[in-house]
């Protein structure tokens, strides 16, 4: 599991940083999977997550990184779907953030199960989704500051493309991934966590 892990985030990292559309744009949309990783990495002996949420955190570093290589606007595959059911714009980024609730929900739960935070667990949901929705509003701030600070260079990065309510259905989406990730896979993730040695719950 940790080699094919490392060699998938190694082949597409690679790839991303291969002629991108913009360096600035691709170290921006980059940078979550790259501080991830080092997170994951000095964790690993001490904190070693189950392979649902290992492989949860891969999948989410490959959306960030196609769309560094792209930008979130001009992923060619979204492009064609536009094209083809006549939508007004390239929906990637709205993947990007239905995985930016979908994925931290299980990582949350993990967390706060195993690290017993919530005596309750009648609490657990309400939690994680409350956790998840202030990942996804702070990651809006960011990409608020970025466009302050780096004026029009933050347009790849922002990727509104005109669309007005941008930001409330990025969070939106983030919602419904959170509550998706919770009723579809926190049966699987209780029996992942029944298996890990009772030293590391």
């Amino acid at each position: 599991m940790k080699i094919f892990w490392l060699s998938i985030y190694a082949v597409v990292l690679i790839w991303s940083g291969i002629n991108p559309k913009d360096y600035f744009t691709w170290l921006l949309e980059v940078l979550p999977a790259l501080i991830g990783f080092i997170i994951l990495a000095a964790t690993y002996s001490r904190f070693r997550l189950t392979p649902l949420s290992y492989l949860l955190i891969l999948i989410h570093c490959i959306i960030l990184m196609v769309g560094g290589h792209y930008t979130y606007a001009e992923v060619p595959l979204f492009n064609w779907i536009r094209d083809s059911f006549g939508m007004e714009r390239n929906n990637y980024d709205k993947i990007g953030h239905l995985a930016q609730g979908f994925i931290p929900a299980i990582i949350t739960r993990e967390i706060l199960l195993r690290k017993e935070v919530i005596k309750h667990k009648s609490w657990l949901i309400f939690i994680v989704i409350c956790i998840c929705l202030a990942i996804s509003a702070f990651y809006e701030l960011i990409e608020w500051w970025a466009a302050l600070l780096s004026g029009a260079a933050a347009e790849a990065f922002l990727g509104t493309q005109g669309y007005v309510w941008d930001t409330q259905s990025d969070m939106g989406l983030a919602l419904v991934g959170s509550v998706l990730a919770l009723i579809v896979l926190s049966k699987v993730h209780d029996r992942q966590l029944g298996k890990l040695p009772k030293i590391q719950r």
